[in-house]
């Protein structure tokens, strides 16, 4: 099984779908005019917009719902990875992957918002909404919700358990099973509440984690003021070869920049859109 499992990863994850994730977000970008530059004011006006749709969410709470998903593993064990495996100058492919991904998650965001209904009085979206719709094709709507089920339900949430076992584990010395318990608790107050309840949950601590995250990650910069230019320059230099270290990596930093970089923000996977499209806007 885990041999099979390895064979699919390497076929899926070639070069072809690494150049096309690169591609995708570049040509995204150009159409829109680089709108993950030129709507970043609008961005925040319409971010605190009140909702007055009560089969919606507000925008500030749909971002919440993204970046609870967006946020996490893939951020620091992704990152960790990647340098691991493709050397400093995978970072430098994190960042664009995260620059043109966020006109791939504009799209895909803006699609989901186009095609949503509203069922049971909420409004549902998402990839399998606007391929069937919009792509006109049932097969390849119910082929993406299933898969998206089987990896959004049982692949996904082991790798996030597992990383917080770990850590509590190792920082606290807690048992595994006793975190277990308690994060399946968590997580299933929170589900079975419905999307109000997951909206409400991660609009009081998204901000709180996010901040968390964000002062660490200067906390730790600050303190390593004095190595960051020889840091920033290994991490270009290495991009692109001209380090002797790192030179016969340079297709290595590539791949494994693109792949944690998608893994990181999920641009392009369509597990974003879902949360968009419960928010109620008026654009």
């Amino acid at each position: 099984m885990f041999e099979f499992a390895n064979h699919l990863y390497n076929w899926i994850w070639s070069d072809w779908l690494v150049a096309l994730c690169l591609g995708t977000g570049l040509y995204f970008s150009l159409r829109s005019r680089f709108v993950q530059l030129r709507l970043i004011k609008e961005m925040f006006r319409l971010m605190f917009q009140k909702n007055t749709d009560s089969a919606g969410v507000s925008s500030f709470q749909a971002l919440s719902m993204t970046l609870a998903q967006r946020v996490g593993t893939g951020n620091i064990a992704g990152v960790a990875t990647a340098i691991c495996f493709g050397g400093p100058g995978a970072l430098f492919w994190m960042w664009v992957m995260a620059f043109l991904g966020a006109a791939s998650a504009f799209i895909e965001s803006t699609l989901g918002q186009i095609y949503k209904e509203k069922i049971n009085g909420e409004y549902t979206g998402g990839p399998a909404f606007y391929i069937e719709k919009g792509g006109k094709s049932k097969f390849f709507a119910w082929t993406f919700a299933l898969i998206t089920l089987a990896a959004a339900g049982f692949l996904c949430p082991g790798i996030q358990s597992s990383s917080i076992a770990v850590a509590a584990e190792h920082a606290f010395g807690l048992d595994k099973t006793v975190s277990a318990a308690i994060i399946c608790s968590l997580l299933c107050f929170v589900l079975f509440g419905g999307l109000k309840r997951i909206a409400t949950f991660t609009t009081i601590v998204v901000p709180f984690m996010a901040q968390a995250y964000i002062v660490v990650a200067l906390i730790t910069v600050f303190y390593n003021l004095d190595k960051l230019p020889d840091t920033v320059a290994l991490i270009f230099s290495s991009a692109f070869g001209f380090d002797s270290a790192f030179g016969g990596i340079v297709g290595s930093a590539v791949v494994w920049g693109v792949k944690r970089g998608i893994y990181s923000n999920e641009a392009g996977q369509g597990t974003g859109p879902h949360a968009s499209s419960a928010a109620a806007v008026s654009h």
